[in-house]
């Protein structure tokens, strides 16, 4: 299961494959309506799947995952501090293994999707934010604290615009798709979308080219840092704003070939699974929790 701000995602996940996949639209009324509609969801598959044999849910946000609780998801009405594990374990008594989506998108693409055969990747969602998830040897990489991966809040640029983590100059406040149509809008004097913007570069208008080169260089540069860093096998990126294609991925490309020069080649793959993504994860995350 996938639980977005606006849509909850589910499926069954056998042998490598989805089945019976749906999507029902995110209770606004508070955590609790939202576990009602999970909890519905789940009893309602496994009574066609009866042998579906674990439950996970990913969500987006920083998780506690010592007290298997959501911190917060900003884009979720009421979900600050939500006890998901235990309210869905009271609403329908089987274990439930909990995931951030970014990190569950990774662990799909790892397994099944654009990383599959290798050791190590960087799966990096650009969207909205910027998320990201580490995959090595096979299992998400959490670091001590639980948060390895999280590149959308790595500073890329002191005093920069504040991100929604309250952090000035951090990778998706200057980035982001969100990042890009508010610099665009102010560049242009009027409301541009993050597709608009994309494609006024793409015609050659000089403000949107530059917003878009310049956001895609400090995604680029983040990238090469975590070669430097990590030495993955291979990023994946996925995500509304990299779904724009060539233009994204080649500018991506240039600034992490320019600033990892000399190190390691920077290996960048376009995402596979797409919107299964997260509801594939999930899945191998309960999977892997129950192994």
């Amino acid at each position: 299961m996938d639980v977005g701000g606006t849509k909850i995602a589910t499926g069954v996940l056998r042998a490598g494959e989805l089945h019976d996949r749906r999507v029902q639209p995110t209770p606004e009324t508070g955590w609790e309506a939202v576990l009602d509609a999970i909890a519905a969801q789940v009893l309602d598959l496994q009574a066609r799947h009866p042998d579906a044999a674990r439950v996970g849910v990913g969500v987006p946000g920083p998780l506690d995952m010592a007290r298997a609780r959501v911190k917060f998801a900003p884009n979720i009405y009421g979900f600050t501090d939500v006890p998901l594990v235990d309210g869905l374990r009271d609403r329908l008594g089987q274990r439930i293994v909990l995931e951030n989506d970014a990190k569950a998108a990774a662990l799909a693409e790892a397994h099944l999707g654009a990383a599959r055969g290798t050791g190590s990747s960087v799966y990096v969602t650009v969207s909205t934010g910027i998320g990201a998830g580490i995959v090595l040897n096979g299992r998400i990489w959490r670091g001590r604290h639980g948060i390895a991966g999280e590149l959308g809040h790595v500073t890329v640029m002191p005093g920069g615009p504040v991100s929604g983590a309250g952090l000035d100059g951090a990778l998706e406040a200057v980035a982001s798709g969100t990042a890009i149509a508010r610099d665009a809008s102010y560049a242009l004097n009027r409301d541009v979308s993050t597709a608009e913007a994309f494609a006024l570069a793409a015609q050659g208008h000089p403000a949107a080219r530059r917003i878009v080169n310049q956001a895609l260089k400090h995604i680029g540069v983040a990238l090469a840092d975590l070669q430097k860093l990590l030495d993955p096998e291979v990023f994946v990126i996925g995500g509304g704003v990299a779904s724009v294609g060539d233009l994204f991925f080649q500018g991506v490309q240039a600034a992490a070939d320019e600033y990892a020069a000399g190190f390691a080649p920077v290996t960048i793959r376009r995402a596979q699974l797409g919107t299964e993504a997260g509801v594939i994860g999930a899945a191998l995350a309960a999977q892997q929790e129950g192994a």
